[in-house]
């Protein structure tokens, strides 16, 4: 093992004690709501960062990904009777499928070509959704979603989510960093720093790119389909164009190309609405400002000023 991948098993076991250290000190079922729900935006921004801080291209579209996977795990589910697990695999299928018809043609765009045609996909699955309220609920939602159970225990409250979507978020994080260190991962970083010499030395452009858009879609569907049972309800306001704003940014805030610092972004911004609360209606310009701060004085993220603070420490020490 690489010095690298040392580093990392040490700071993801430190993580996965946390996890477990977490609920003995937080009691209020509020709080483990929030930690569930910062669990699924790390699931999501991990997939994201992929795309963005490795392959280089900003989708402002994840969040249709995202509300896909709550939709058809639900209304399989739902509607249709099928085991909510199984609802999952499926929602899963028609995610990859479609990322895979949109990213053929729309990564051959670059630029704010790209990011505009990502958007557009977004409008498009929230008018859809809209429109076919017999199916989806419409403006009301879609409610009565059963929830997913193990060994004959349904998951229906707090504490047992946490245990469950935790543990999808540390997986997602272990198949991202295995992800960017192989030899995909490498091609996406030439990708993204100097296309035409990747080109030239044979990487697969097109196929590399639709590969990550197509995982990085898989993530934000699984997600949303741990989001739907969990919740028992779906709206399209959860996930409509503001939501892919703030996936992406999170991404920029945690730092780009850092898996970590996708972490970073989810667990920073998850539960800052909530923290700038009792500023009530100054929330929204204190939340505006702590953002633009930090986009405008550590461009590089969280990730970035974390790796600046332990340089210093050998500096200081001397």
């Amino acid at each position: 093992m690489t010095r690298g991948g040392r580093i990392f098993a040490l700071q993801l076991a430190a993580l996965a004690l946390a996890v477990l250290l977490l609920p003995l000190l937080v009691g209020n079922p509020y709080h483990l709501n929030v930690l569930n729900v910062m669990a699924l935006m790390v699931i999501v921004v991990t997939g994201l960062n992929l795309l963005i801080g490795f392959a280089g291209h900003i989708s402002l579209g994840h969040a249709a990904f995202f509300g896909l996977g709550a939709y058809v795990s639900a209304i399989l589910s739902a509607t249709y009777g099928l085991n909510p697990w199984l609802a999952l695999l499926a929602a899963a299928a028609a995610v990859a499928l479609l990322a895979l018809v949109i990213g053929l043609p729309t990564l051959r765009l670059a630029g704010n070509y790209l990011v505009m045609a990502t958007l557009g996909g977004n409008l498009i699955f929230t008018t859809v959704v809209l429109q076919m309220d017999q199916l989806t609920g419409g403006p009301s939602g879609f409610s009565g979603i059963p929830p997913l159970s193990l060994f004959g225990r349904a998951i229906v409250d707090d504490q047992s989510f946490y245990w469950l979507v935790w543990a999808a978020a540390l997986l997602g994080l272990v198949v991202a960093r295995n992800l960017a260190q192989s030899r995909v991962g490498r091609g996406l970083r030439a990708l993204k720093d100097a296309p035409a010499a990747a080109a030239a030395l044979g990487v697969d452009v097109a196929r590399y790119k639709t590969g990550v858009f197509v995982i990085s879609a898989l993530y934000a569907g699984l997600a949303g389909s741990l989001h739907a049972h969990y919740f028992g309800i779906i709206a399209p306001k959860s996930f409509d164009i503001f939501v892919s704003v703030e996936l992406v940014t999170m991404c920029l805030v945690g730092g780009m190309g850092s898996l970590w610092g996708g972490f970073l972004g989810a667990a920073f911004l998850t539960p800052l609405p909530q923290v700038l609360h009792v500023f009530e209606e100054y929330k929204d310009i204190f939340y505006g400002g702590v953002l633009l701060a930090l986009l405008i004085y550590q461009p590089h993220g969280l990730a970035g000023l974390w790796a600046r603070l332990r340089a210093r420490r050998p500096l200081e020490s001397a």
